[in-house]
Order: C-alpha cells, then sequence, then structure tokens
C-alpha cells in the first residue's frame, strides 16, 4: 500500500478556486473530516493530511484543524521524511495552525507537502512550501 507522502505526492497541483465556485476534489478531502460542506474556501490543510492518511489505510483525526495532528500517532525528536508536522499560525498559542507532510529542511526552514498552501493571493494548492522552523509544534508519526 502506499504511504500518506506518495498519496500526498499523487495530488500535487490540485487547488482551490476562488469565489463561488469550488474543485470537488478540495471537497472530498474537506469530506474526509466529517466536515459536510460543498466550498473549497474553508482552510483544507488538515483535511489533505486526514485524506492521505486514511487513503494509505491508516486512522486519522478525522478532524479539519490542524492543531487536531498534535495528539495523532506518536512524537518524534527528529523528523523523518514522511511524518506529520505541525505549525502554529498567527502566534504559538493560537487554536489556528497548518499541517502536511515532511520533505527536509532547506536552509533552517521546514519544507512541507501539504494542501492549502503556496498558493497566490485567491488560491492555494497541494505543493511543497516552506515554514520558519520557530513555527513548529510537533513532528508526528503513526503509532507502530
Amino acid at each position: 500500500m502506499a504511504s500518506p507522502m506518495d498519496i500526498a505526492r499523487a495530488e500535487i497541483g490540485v487547488r482551490d478556486i476562488p469565489g463561488p465556485k469550488y474543485n470537488p476534489r478540495v471537497e472530498e478531502y474537506l469530506n474526509s473530516t466529517g466536515l459536510d460542506t460543498n466550498s473549497d474556501e474553508t482552510s483544507w490543510c488538515s483535511a489533505f493530511v486526514n485524506w492521505c492518511v486514511t487513503k494509505a489505510g491508516l486512522a486519522g483525526t478525522n478532524n479539519a484543524t490542524a492543531r487536531s495532528w498534535l495528539k495523532w500517532g506518536r512524537p518524534l525528536v527528529d523528523p523523518v521524511p514522511g511524518c506529520v508536522v505541525v505549525l502554529w499560525r498567527e502566534h504559538p498559542d493560537s487554536w489556528k495552525g497548518h499541517v502536511g507532510f515532511f520533505d527536509g529542511m532547506d536552509h533552517g526552514r521546514i519544507r512541507l507537502l501539504g494542501g492549502n498552501q503556496g498558493g497566490g493571493v485567491d488560491w492555494d494548492e497541494v505543493c511543497f512550501a516552506l515554514f520558519p522552523a520557530d513555527r513548529l509544534l510537533a513532528y508526528r508519526a503513526p503509532l507502530p
């Protein structure tokens, strides 16, 4: 069976659509968390990770919030390729966050493969993006 990271790689380029139209694939990601939506305007990074993890035959968080991944699996001290990375957004104590799959470090920044990132002003996509390492909350791996 493919790994969550392999599944995520196959989705590179999927993007949301600004305005009243929506991408059915992004809606599928969101629905994997139990959200019944027909809009891709909802932040969907956690839904994308959940979709990839469940497609790989693992239990996800089934939650659309990025920080739900802080309680998933087991913590890692050092990241391994494909592990789940949870970052804070706006403030370390905020409920907001971002989540994706670890793809390496680049000059002190964390390289993530994830959804709802790296796009333009009006849209986001599944892609690789760099994030400041000081935004790290956790590295997580599936339970053995």
